[in-house]
């Protein structure tokens, strides 16, 4: 909710400038690429899938893990055969145990697979946990590993940052509102982490706000804002274009984005 007024009035500031969103959060450039998430079907539709969105120009690819880690070592097995130039990025959103976790890690290199994030691979409450997994995945395997549910609030971050848990922190609107990312990014960025930035179910309005910021600050390692491409409607005109995993803002004021109905 706070998110959601946050960006409303925002939106409200840049229109009365009359300028766009990313310009308004810095202008670093008015274009980003997003990686696309596979989600939970077979093996060989994975492979379908990750040909149809590499075609499409899409050269990181999201996983989501945790319900079956037999099952989706197959799936990710299948997809780097059908496109082994692609990065991977794997999303355990806090299902697996340290033990788990690393076993995972143990048979990704085992097949020759080494994503470059992986991303909240134990419970959110589970600092030892995380620790753990972070120091084999980045010693034993160079791998990075990412707290997202971990890292609700600015005293969370503050935590992950002094007990050095992670190499990266997830970023969604939604979770700290505009503004309070906004002090997390500036700390993260001053403690060395790297960014990444994500999003709920949400529509081009709300995507369409975290793709300005990403645009506007510049300073986002690894963007995943696929949402918008995973709904069977858009509610939305306007906002940005849409080619492939490149997604270009406009000099439109403020979001430039509208639902359907209120044209």
């Amino acid at each position: 909710l706070r998110a959601g007024v946050e960006m409303a009035l925002i939106d409200a500031v840049a229109n009365s400038i009359d300028v766009p969103l990313w310009r308004l959060f810095g202008g670093v450039s008015n274009r980003l690429t997003t990686s696309i998430t596979i989600p939970i079907v077979s093996p060989a539709r994975a492979s379908q899938l990750a040909s149809k969105y590499y075609g499409q120009g899409f050269n990181t690819i999201r996983f989501d893990m945790g319900l079956n880690i037999n099952a989706e070592l197959e799936v990710i097995k299948a997809v780097k055969l059908a496109q082994p130039q692609c990065l991977f990025i794997l999303d355990a959103n806090g299902k697996y145990t340290s033990e788990e976790a690393v076993m995972v890690l143990e048979k990704l290199h085992g097949m020759g697979i080494s994503p470059v994030l992986f991303e909240q691979p134990v419970h959110k409450d589970d600092w030892n946990g995380l620790a753990y997994v972070r120091n084999v995945a980045r010693d034993k395997y160079g791998i990075h590993v990412g707290a997202d549910e971990s890292c609700q609030s600015m005293n969370d971050v503050k935590r992950v940052i002094q007990d050095n848990l992670v190499d990266f922190i997830n970023i969604k609107l939604a979770k700290f509102g505009v503004l309070e990312t906004l002090e997390v990014i500036d700390v993260a960025r001053k403690s060395g982490l790297n960014l990444v930035i994500d999003s709920m179910v949400e529509t081009r309005i709300a995507t369409g706000f975290a793709g300005h910021l990403t645009c506007g600050l510049g300073c986002f390692k690894y963007v995943n804002l696929d949402s918008p491409l995973m709904l069977s409607e858009d509610p939305v005109f306007g906002g940005y274009e849409v080619s492939g995993a490149v997604y270009k803002f406009t000099n439109a004021r403020g979001l430039g984005g509208f639902l359907k109905h209120e044209s």
